[in-house]
C-alpha cells in the first residue's frame, strides 16, 4: 500500500468524527471468491481478471453511471452499517443473503482514494481525494440510526462513500473470518461452509420469534379441525401446538435439552411480550421454562394420524400464550423493531458460535398500517440482513384469512404466481429467499415438488395451511450426539 504523505491527517479526522469503521455489503454466496482472490476487487477489476461474482450487488444502470464517471475501477464502501442500495439489491433479487463486510478504515490513508458526500455518481455529487474532501462529508448524518428518520434534504447525504482503487485486501476485511469459511494458507485449498447447514446443538442453539397480529380484525370467524373460532384464537392455539412440537424435540431421556431460544411477540399499535402465566414478560425463553411453567391446559381438536389416516380428536394441550384481539392498528413496523431488538442481544451472545440462523415467524390478517410501506420494508429488510456464522434470519409473512375459498399462495418461487395482487407483491417483498434445502419441507408439507428458491410467505391460507407453514419454518436438524 502506497500511503498518503498527510495519511495520520486523514485517520485522525476519521478518529475525532468517532468513525472506527466503515462498511461493505456482499451476497453471502460471494465469500467464497472474495477469500480465494485475497480480497475485494472493484467490479471492472474483477471482469478484467476473469473472476466471476456470483451475485453482484450492483445492477446494470448503476455500472453504467460507473463507467460514465470513471469509477468502475474503485471498490465502493461506505461509513453506513445498512446502506439503503443493500435493501434495493435485496428488492431486486440481485442479491439474497446479505452479509455486511466491517473494512478498517487504515485503508483510506492508500494514495488515490476518493471521498464522495453522497452517492459519487449522483448529480451534484462533491467527489475528491483531499482532506478537504472527507471533511466535506456530512458525519451527523451518516451517524444516523435510520434513513427514513433524515429529512429528504439529506437523505442523500446518507450514503456519503470511500471509494478504494482497485482492490481491498483481506487483512482489511475484520470480520472476513466470522462467516464460517476458512482462510487457507494456499488460496488453492478451500474449504467452503454451505449457509444452513449448521447442527442445532446445546452450544450452537438457535432461536425462534412468533409474532402475531392482536388487532381488532382477528375477531372475525375460521374453522379449526371443525370448529369455529376467532382468526385470532385459531393462531394462538397453532403456535401454541408448535411451541409444543419444539419442547418435544428438546426432551432427551430425563431431561430437556436448551436447543432453542423461543419468543412471542404481540402487537397492536404497541409492541409487547406474548407470554402468559409465570412467563409472562419475558423475552427468550428455554424448552426447559417451557416444559416446567405451562400456563393453562386445554382440550381441543386436532388432525392425528392412525393407521387407517387421518382423523380428528379431542385432545389435551399445554398452552402459554391466550389470544388477544384488541388491538386498534396493525402496527408491523414496531412489531419488526421489536424483534430487531430482541436479535440483536441473541446474536451478540452467540457471535462466536456456528448457529443455524434464527427464524422469525410473523402472522397477521390484515394490511399493514401506521408508516409507510417503505418503511415496513426497511424494517422487514433490517431483519433478513442479520446474520450468523451459518446464515441470514428467515422471516416469513404469513396472511390468515377466514375465507376458505380466497385464492391461496403458499411460497412462491416467482412474482407472476401472485396474479398481480397488490398485497401479496408487498408480502413477497417483505420475506426472506429459502435456502434450497428448505425444498424437502416444502415438498412434504405442501406437495410442492419444484426446483428453484421458494419464498416464506402465505397469502390468504387458512388455519390448516398455517399449521403446515409453521412445520416449514422449524427446522429439524438436531444434532442426535448432543
Amino acid at each position: 500500500m502506497n500511503k498518503k504523505p498527510n495519511a495520520q491527517a486523514f485517520r485522525n479526522e476519521l478518529e475525532r468524527r468517532g468513525i472506527d469503521t466503515l462498511y461493505h455489503f456482499t451476497d453471502r454466496d460471494n465469500l467464497e471468491s472474495i477469500i480465494r482472490h485475497g480480497g475485494l476487487y472493484a467490479w471492472a477489476s474483477c471482469e478484467a481478471k476473469q473472476i466471476s461474482i456470483a451475485k453482484p450487488g450492483g445492477s446494470p444502470l448503476s455500472r453504467q453511471l460507473d463507467t460514465r464517471d470513471g469509477l468502475q475501477n474503485y471498490v465502493r464502501i461506505s461509513f453506513t452499517r445498512l446502506h439503503p442500495m443493500m435493501f434495493v439489491a435485496m428488492n431486486d433479487g440481485r442479491i439474497s443473503n446479505p452479509v455486511i463486510l466491517q473494512i478498517d478504515p487504515e485503508v483510506i490513508e492508500e494514495e488515490g482514494v476518493l471521498f464522495a458526500d453522497r452517492n459519487a455518481t449522483r448529480n451534484g455529487a462533491q467527489v475528491g481525494k483531499e482532506l478537504e474532501d472527507l471533511q466535506r462529508i456530512h458525519f451527523d448524518t451518516v451517524s444516523a440510526k435510520n434513513y427514513f428518520d433524515l429529512n429528504e434534504e439529506e437523505q442523500p447525504f446518507y450514503q456519503a462513500e470511500v471509494l478504494i482503487p482497485t482492490f481491498i485486501p483481506l487483512k482489511y476485511i475484520r470480520n472476513i473470518r466470522n462467516f464460517g469459511i476458512n482462510l487457507p494458507s494456499r488460496p488453492e485449498v478451500m474449504q467452503t461452509k454451505e449457509p444452513y447447514t449448521a447442527q442445532i446443538t446445546r452450544q450452537t442453539p438457535t432461536a425462534f420469534i412468533f409474532v402475531i397480529d392482536h388487532s381488532v380484525s382477528m375477531r372475525r370467524k375460521t374453522t379449526l379441525f371443525g370448529e369455529e373460532m376467532p382468526l385470532g384464537e385459531a393462531a394462538a392455539r397453532l403456535i401454541n401446538h408448535q411451541i409444543n412440537q419444539l419442547v418435544l424435540r428438546c426432551v432427551k431421556a430425563t431431561e430437556t435439552r436448551h436447543y432453542y431460544d423461543i419468543a412471542v411477540v404481540g402487537y397492536g399499535e404497541q409492541t409487547y411480550s406474548g407470554w402468559n402465566g409465570t412467563l409472562e414478560g419475558r423475552d427468550f425463553v428455554s424448552p426447559e421454562e417451557l416444559k416446567n411453567n405451562p400456563y393453562r391446559i386445554i382440550t381441543t381438536k386436532e388432525e392425528v394420524r392412525t393407521r387407517r389416516g387421518t382423523t380428528i380428536r379431542e385432545v389435551e394441550r399445554v398452552q402459554w400464550i391466550d389470544a388477544r384481539m384488541d388491538g386498534n392498528w396493525t402496527h408491523a413496523h414496531k412489531a419488526f423493531d421489536h424483534v430487531k431488538r430482541l436479535l440483536d442481544e441473541w446474536m451478540k451472545a452467540h457471535h462466536e458460535q456456528d448457529c443455524y440462523p434464527p427464524t422469525v415467524i410473523h402472522i397477521t390478517d390484515g394490511v399493514f398500517n401506521g408508516a409507510p410501506s417503505e418503511t415496513v420494508l426497511q424494517k422487514a429488510n433490517d431483519l433478513k440482513s442479520m446474520f450468523t456464522n451459518d446464515g441470514n434470519v428467515i422471516l416469513f409473512n404469513i396472511h390468515i384469512t377466514p375465507d376458505n375459498d380466497a385464492a391461496q399462495v403458499t411460497c412462491p418461487i416467482n412474482k407472476e404466481e401472485l396474479n398481480e395482487d397488490r398485497y401479496a407483491e408487498q408480502l413477497f417483498q417483505l420475506s426472506s429467499l429459502l435456502p434450497l434445502r428448505y425444498n424437502e419441507d416444502i415438498a412434504r408439507c405442501l406437495n410442492d415438488h419444484r426446483d428453484g428458491r421458494h419464498v416464506a410467505m402465505g397469502v390468504n391460507v387458512d388455519a390448516c395451511q398455517l399449521l403446515k407453514l409453521m412445520d416449514i419454518g422449524t427446522p429439524t436438524n438436531i444434532s442426535k450426539k448432543s
